[in-house]
């Protein structure tokens, strides 16, 4: 085992959660941390930053640890192997961070392979510090290897979402060579729509940003199109990753016959009244998404390692990373936006 070199670090912190423009996110110096019997200590190398992140420094989702780091797109360096950590991974391993990092194991959830709805389940970065910051730890159990072929930038997207994305599309029980329908286009859309026209689907994107719009059809779908317009062909299977409840009904609208609509996110605003005959008759369904079981991520990136996934990355310093959620907030960022430390 090895110590860091470090005995303090820089990290930010939600110090009051808000909207960013009351600069709920600070800047600080502590202590690195140092990882429990069965953790790993890891030395930060990029983190991305998902919309997750926002809605735990804005308040959107109800505070779990006072004065958390966000984070929880980690790609690090194995710094030190807690005493009782197994050998899975070894001092200078590279290695991802995800969100999920605690299950209980033993309830009916967890033994029945659904370890993502086990109630005592924790997540890094609400529950945990997590990887705005140069040192992180996580259970060693809930480490991933990571695939070769992709820089650390293009690699932590791919942690939480690729993951959910990856989950979502199982979610919405697409058919073989279906019509899928995205709803927004962001980090995790981009990278289940590039899974999607891998397996042969035919994807539609619904997004209100016009550089999201270009980045779909550049990726390959065959139309974009505004959030709330309506695709050209009935959509066999949806997902809904903006956090816009109002979009429910276009997308259960704009679905064929027997679709699904499948709901990625963590928070997601009212949804109105549905009609039924509109939006629910004929057999569509809506199902939500909640986070993702290890096996989601094996799954994910053991494609990831067959298929080359083009991950758009907008850069940002550690020290900016105040103004990478900013920007996530007001919809400047096309892909999925990464901290560089």
């Amino acid at each position: 085992m090895a110590s860091p070199i470090a005995s303090r670090m820089t990290a930010w912190q939600v110090r009051a959660p808000g909207p960013m423009r009351t600069k709920p996110l600070e800047r600080v110096t502590t202590k690195v941390p140092h990882p429990a019997p069965n953790e790993l200590l890891v030395a930060v190398l990029a983190c991305g930053v998902c919309r997750t992140d926002l809605h735990v420094t804005e308040g959107d989702l109800p505070v779990h640890r006072d004065r958390v780091t966000p984070g929880h797109e980690v790609v690090g360096e194995v710094v030190e192997v807690g005493s009782a950590a197994g050998d899975r991974f070894t001092v200078g391993d590279r290695v991802g961070i995800a969100w999920l990092r605690h299950t209980c194991g033993t309830c009916k959830y967890c033994r029945l392979g659904n370890e993502n709805l086990c109630p005592q389940s924790r997540y890094t970065g609400w529950d945990a510090d997590g990887g705005y910051a140069e040192f992180a730890t996580v259970p060693a159990t809930f480490a991933h290897q990571l695939p070769d072929g992709y820089t650390d930038s293009q690699l932590a997207p791919l942690l939480c979402a690729g993951i959910i994305g990856y989950r979502s599309l199982l979610r919405a029980e697409l058919p073989p060579g279906g019509r899928l329908g995205l709803y927004g286009f962001g980090g995790s859309a981009h990278i289940t729509a590039q899974v999607a026209l891998a397996q042969g689907a035919e994807v539609h994107v619904m997004t209100r940003g016009a550089r999201a719009r270009e980045l779909a059809l550049e990726l390959g779908a065959a139309s974009a199109q505004d959030a709330a317009d309506p695709p050209p062909v009935p959509l066999d299977a949806a997902i809904l990753f903006a956090p816009v409840g109002d979009l429910v009904l276009p997308a259960l609208e704009a679905l064929d016959r027997g679709g699904t609509l499948a709901v990625a996110g963590i928070h997601l605003s009212d949804i109105p009244s549905l009609n039924y005959q509109r939006h629910l008759f004929q057999e569509r369904q809506i199902r939500s998404v909640t986070s993702n079981t290890r096996a989601d991520a094996r799954g994910f990136l053991d494609f990831a390692s067959q298929h080359h996934i083009e991950v758009t990355t907008p850069e940002y310093p550690l020290a900016q990373a105040d103004c990478a959620l900013t920007d996530l907030s007001t919809g400047k960022i096309a892909g999925a936006a990464v901290l560089l430390v």
